[in-house]
């Protein structure tokens, strides 16, 4: 059986957050965010620690790939808490990364930058 480097291990989390108080939070992406991913970026993504910022920026730059659930979750977990709004920088995505965010709808809550 070959191994795919870029492929995500599962003791290594292809999101943590980089960052975070009472104002901001930075999630850092990389390798490939993808179905046997989604466990832990939901589980991230309802940490306390998110529950305060008003404004995240997500961290793209290392991330290779981006699968629709993994997209949908991300888009979710701003959009699902209409009591307060959170203001979304996705930061260094790659065209495709970029794309795949665009299908499933986060540009229209998210501001792109390279």
């Amino acid at each position: 059986m070959t191994v795919d480097p870029r492929r995500s291990s599962p003791t290594t989390a292809p999101v943590r957050i980089a960052e975070a108080d009472g104002h901001h939070a930075v999630l850092a992406f990389s390798g490939d965010l993808d179905a046997p991913a989604l466990r832990a970026l939901e589980e991230i993504l309802l940490d306390h620690r998110l529950r305060e910022p008003t404004a995240w920026t997500l961290d793209m730059t290392g991330l290779h790939h981006i699968d629709l659930a993994c997209a949908y979750a991300l888009l979710r977990a701003v959009t699902e808490t209409p009591e307060r709004e959170i203001a979304i920088t996705v930061r260094g995505a790659r065209p495709a990364v970029h794309r795949t965010l665009r299908h499933a709808g986060v540009d229209t809550v998210a501001t792109f930058v390279h």
